[in-house]
């Protein structure tokens, strides 16, 4: 069964957006270093996702899980409850995730890094509560957090901080100060590994389209879409879920077509319809593309990391088929995965971290960073 998400991470008398930050917090009451890592300190990193069912029995309480407390319709679950059904109840965002775990561990190992690799999940087993446990049963003091997602907002960035301090109170009576100390490393979308192993599935998905249509076919960047309230306040100013990911998927498209038009859409909305979201979804774009006269489109999908069900049910099926109907052609390219670049782009901000360079955002977030007030239920 699911594991309760509402435990209170916020220190008595403290607002959540106020000083000290869940970076400070999660550090064990410091700011992250811009000293190298102390010689001699256990270690290790943390593989943080999203989390996905593993059967049919699981699909339901997995989407209950995620949703508990944002007054998603049960409709809306019912629906998506049938994208999972559709691949067997099976979320392909498990294995990939262990299968990304299995890379890095090769990754640090050949690189000489002796740093042991865990995997947790946000939304379902191992929930990283559980393996914050481990961790502490294992002697480590120190993780850094890989999170399967590279962009500033509340989803995410602010609460995959959030995940970890909720695991640290979780053992703070079974393990002093709740375990282990931990930093998040740094948003990625304009890495140049991220950059490159996305530029070359984009290089890929244009070749697949008939060589007449290959230099005018759109470009279309897409992401998940958020709630306008949560893309106004993410990242210190406000805005940056858009800025970065359209900066992302420019160096991206410099990268295979210099200069070339760069469309950032949006995609996979849950929310009541009463809520507006970022817009356009990616469906109404490619209507809006064929009726000016479009003819092909390939779809990149810069705002994942993995072809999980959001990507292969969102964009495989549904856009795919609004292509189709529209007599548009479509390529979608392949999401970073397992890609050696993406693998390596891992150990390289391990790096960064353990050599001592300042922290950027992601790390050492400020306190109100992508902070948006929790949901109140209405009292009766």
């Amino acid at each position: 069964m699911p594991l309760e998400t509402d435990v209170d991470i916020t220190p008595a008398g403290q607002r959540p957006d106020e000083d000290p930050s869940l970076a400070v917090r999660n550090n064990g009451g410091t700011p992250p270093s811009a000293d190298p890592a102390p010689s001699g300190r256990r270690e290790a990193l943390l593989v943080l996702g999203f989390g996905g069912p593993e059967g049919p029995d699981d699909v339901m309480p997995f989407l209950e899980n995620v949703t508990r407390g944002r007054g998603i319709p049960r409709e809306r679950l019912l629906d998506v409850a049938e994208h999972y059904m559709h691949f067997g109840g099976v979320s392909p965002i498990n294995e990939q995730n262990r299968a990304l775990t299995a890379a890095v561990e090769r990754e640090l190992a050949a690189a000489g890094l002796d740093l042991p690799v865990y995997w947790g999940n946000r939304n379902w087993a191992p929930y990283v509560e559980h393996v914050w446990q481990q961790m502490a049963d294992d002697g480590i003091e120190h993780v850094y957090v890989f999170p399967t997602s590279g962009f500033a907002s509340w989803s995410g960035c602010r609460q995959y901080h959030e995940d970890v301090a909720r695991a640290r109170s979780v053992f703070t009576g079974a393990a002093p100060g709740g375990g282990p100390t931990a930093e998040k490393l740094p948003h990625y979308g304009d890495h140049p590994r991220f950059v490159q192993a996305n530029a070359e599935a984009l290089a890929a998905a244009l070749a697949a389209l008939p060589e007449d249509l290959r230099d005018t076919a759109r470009l279309v960047a897409t992401a998940h879409s958020i709630p306008d309230t949560m893309a106004a306040v993410a990242g210190p100013d406000g805005g940056a879920y858009q800025a970065e990911l359209l900066r992302s998927a420019r160096l991206v498209v410099d990268a295979v077509a210099p200069g070339r038009d760069v469309d950032l859409v949006w995609q996979s909305r849950s929310g009541p319809p009463s809520v507006p979201w970022l817009e356009p979804d990616v469906n109404d774009h490619l209507q809006a593309l064929a009726g000016a006269g479009e003819k092909a489109v390939v779809v990149f999908p810069i705002g994942f990391v993995s072809d999980h069900v959001e990507v292969i049910w969102d964009l495989d099926n549904e856009a795919k088929e609004t292509a189709e109907e529209l007599g548009m052609a479509f390529v979608r390219a392949a999401t970073a995965g397992t890609h050696p670049a993406f693998v390596t782009m891992v150990r390289e901000l391990i790096e960064e971290r353990r050599s001592g360079t300042p922290p950027r955002l992601g790390t050492n977030c400020p306190a109100s960073c992508c902070f948006t007030a929790p949901r109140r239920r209405p009292t009766a």
